[in-house]
């Protein structure tokens, strides 16, 4: 009996020993990949999944990513959002707690980025969002990053733009009140475009899942504005063009980076023919790093990538550069060693770091012509 319960002690001990319990050396870089899969905004979460997939295939390609003196390949863990602020927090739990990832890619949109950078600082896990540009997203943390501009940059891009491009006196902007993107873009531009001289004549909001837009739009077209900012989704903008048009509001439309799926092009193009808007990259202008990501994304699924797709892959290899910098699968040294990164160069363009989270780079302006995107100019930070 004696001999019984002392091997039984001595197994529980070799399961201790090689179980859970005890410390593992990672045979894998477990990275999550937060997107908005389903919900209001779906094109945004299949690019992002399918930018993170190509990059993480061509990776280990190639037996993995070089960390010190061994290579590790990478496992993606992606979770849906649902385009929810409640969804996208519970899946960076998740991707947390279960799943126990190194960093996490995304989310994408600003509301949804904003409540899951809370969750990543808390635990002290990298988050690095492809597309979102309210500063809230960053600020006072720690581990939050971001591959794109600001919302101030461009709120000051596209006020720039209207006034000096299209010579425009007067303004006028619809947005939706509850979203932190759009609320924020429509601000800065309202405060750019007074502070060089113009006057924005009217300020409308909606709110989500809104469908009708004539009493903004009547009230818009009294206001006789020469530009119509709508710094609003690309399942929106669409269906605001045609009921500004069907009014007979002829001013010119101009729009920001949440214009950039190809999907806005099927919905609404001739009502949007001549309208510019900015975002993060343009294919036809693309440096050579970013034509090989493009054909490679085009030869892997059929299509070309969007700028969601581009910043996503461009987060990526931030994320690994720092991996690799860190010299250690370890989240504090890797976030270290991303913080200290002073210049990147993406398919998106060359990032620079100054003592932020927030790189400063330049934005492309387009303009939809021939119910195509054109590149039109760049703007510099």
């Amino acid at each position: 009996m004696i001999w019984q319960r002392w091997g039984a002690v001595v197994l529980l001990a070799g399961i201790w020993l090689a179980g859970g319990c005890a410390p593992k050396e990672a045979n894998e870089i477990r990275i999550g990949v937060n997107a908005e899969l389903t919900g209001s905004k779906p094109t945004v979460g299949d690019s992002c999944k399918k930018a993170a997939e190509l990059l993480a295939e061509q990776v280990n390609k190639d037996w993995g990513l070089q960390v010190g003196d061994k290579k590790y390949p990478i496992k993606l863990f992606i979770e849906d959002n649902e385009d929810k602020a409640e969804s996208a927090a519970a899946a960076a739990q998740k991707l947390i707690s279960q799943n126990n990832v190194l960093a996490i890619i995304g989310p994408n949109a600003s509301g949804n980025a904003i409540p899951a950078a809370r969750i990543t600082e808390d635990a002290g896990v990298i988050m690095i969002s492809p597309w979102s540009t309210n500063p809230k997203t960053t600020e006072g943390k720690k581990f939050a990053f971001r591959a794109c501009f600001l919302d101030d940059f461009q709120g000051q891009v596209m006020a720039k733009f209207a006034r000096e491009n299209l010579q425009a006196q007067t303004a006028a902007v619809l947005y939706d009140v509850a979203s932190e993107y759009n609320k924020g873009i429509a601000e800065f531009f309202k405060k750019f475009f007074e502070a060089s001289g113009g006057k924005v004549v009217a300020f409308e909001s909606y709110t989500k899942d809104d469908k009708d837009f004539s009493s903004q739009l009547t009230t818009i077209k009294a206001a006789n504005p020469q530009v119509l900012f709508l710094p609003n989704y690309y399942n929106e903008v669409p269906l605001q063009a045609q009921q500004a048009r069907r009014l007979g509001l002829a001013c010119a439309i101009i729009g920001s980076d949440s214009w950039g799926s190809q999907e806005l092009l099927t919905l609404g193009a001739k009502d949007l023919e001549g309208s510019y808007f900015s975002t993060h990259y343009a294919p036809d202008i693309a440096t050579e790093k970013a034509q090989k990501f493009i054909r490679d994304y085009e030869a892997k699924y059929g299509k070309k990538p969007d700028d969601v797709a581009a910043l996503t892959y461009d987060a990526g290899q931030l994320l690994l550069a720092a991996i690799a910098k860190a010299g250690a699968l370890d989240r504090k040294k890797v976030r270290d060693a991303l913080a200290t990164i002073e210049e990147f160069e993406g398919g998106t363009g060359k990032m620079q770091f100054k003592n932020t989270c927030d790189p400063i780079k330049s934005a492309v302006i387009l303009q939809i012509k021939n119910g195509q995107f054109k590149y039109y100019s760049t703007a510099q930070p």
